[in-house]
Formats: structure tokens, C-alpha cells, sequence
């Protein structure tokens, strides 16, 4: 029976330049609820015959992304790579609207804060829907799951 879900995910260290607490924050509550409930179908793997769990290293090189499948075991399945010029905007929306949610949660009104959330969920959602349209024919994936991945994404860009 198929296991099509990430059992484990990394990411390329060398990539975060850097990262502040509540960054560090959103990468630990994407990781944990991704491996939690996730769909991930590579679809060239899975038709050779692997059914999963995978295993997921992301990395930004050249300004791609690189997401390196492998088998349970750590074996090289594939590499996907996908050029990040669509998400630009989207990222670099979706880090100014966190800063300003960063500021409104240690001082503003709860409608204040809950204005701001609206917002970011909307970018973040825009954004997990281009993910899962640049990712079509390569993984089938899901919406949480592509939002999750859009938080790491944008933790791979954090540049201080």
C-alpha cells in the first residue's frame, strides 16, 4: 500500500543566512505539522515504484529551488527543481506582512492582530496555490501541505 507523505524534511542550512525567534518559530510549527499530515506524490518516483514515505532536503541554488527526494532509506530518487521567479513578490509580501503581524501581536488591539492574520493567511493561501500549479506534473501535493512548503520556501530566503 502507497505511503505518499514526507516522513522526514531538511533544509539546507547553508541557505538560512539567517533567522530571528519567531522565524525559527514558523520553521518548527511548518516542519512539525507537515510530518504530522502531509501528501506528497512525486510522480516520476512513484511511478518506478516508489510508494513512500519519502524523504524531502530543500535548498535554494541560483535561485531555484531544489527539493531532493529520497526513499526512506536516504536513497536518491530525483531532484525537482523549480525557478522562484513567480514567488518573489509572494515572499516578499508575505515577509513584510509577518514583520508587521511580529509587531501587532506584542502591541495592538486583538482586532488589530486578527486584520493582519486575514492578510497574511491570504497571501500565504495565494502562494500555496502557485506552489501547487508550478509543482502540477511533478508532485501531487495537497493545500496544507503546499503551504507548509511555501513557510520553508520563505525560510530559505531570510537574508536579515
Amino acid at each position: 500500500m502507497a505511503d505518499t507523505r514526507i516522513s522526514h524534511i531538511e533544509l539546507d542550512d547553508a541557505t538560512i543566512l539567517w533567522r530571528n525567534a519567531d522565524i525559527e518559530q514558523e520553521r518548527r510549527i511548518a516542519i512539525f505539522d507537515l510530518i504530522e499530515e502531509n501528501l506528497f506524490k512525486p510522480v516520476r518516483a512513484f511511478e518506478a515504484g516508489f510508494e513512500g514515505p519519502y524523504m524531502l532536503r530543500l535548498s535554494v541554488q541560483d535561485g531555484r529551488l531544489s527539493m531532493e527526494v529520497s526513499d526512506r532509506s536516504g536513497q536518491h530518487l530525483e531532484t525537482l527543481v523549480l525557478g522562484l521567479g513567480r514567488f518573489r513578490r509572494p515572499i516578499r509580501e508575505y515577509f513584510a506582512i509577518c514583520e508587521s503581524y511580529y509587531q501587532a501581536i506584542r502591541k495592538a488591539t486583538p482586532q488589530e492582530i486578527e486584520t493582519i492574520d486575514m492578510a497574511r493567511r491570504g497571501v500565504h493561501n495565494e502562494a500555496a496555490v502557485l506552489l501547487q500549479e508550478r509543482l502540477e506534473g511533478k508532485v501531487e501535493t495537497d493545500f496544507p501541505t503546499a503551504r507548509r512548503l511555501f513557510t520553508l520556501i520563505c525560510v530559505l530566503h531570510i537574508r536579515g
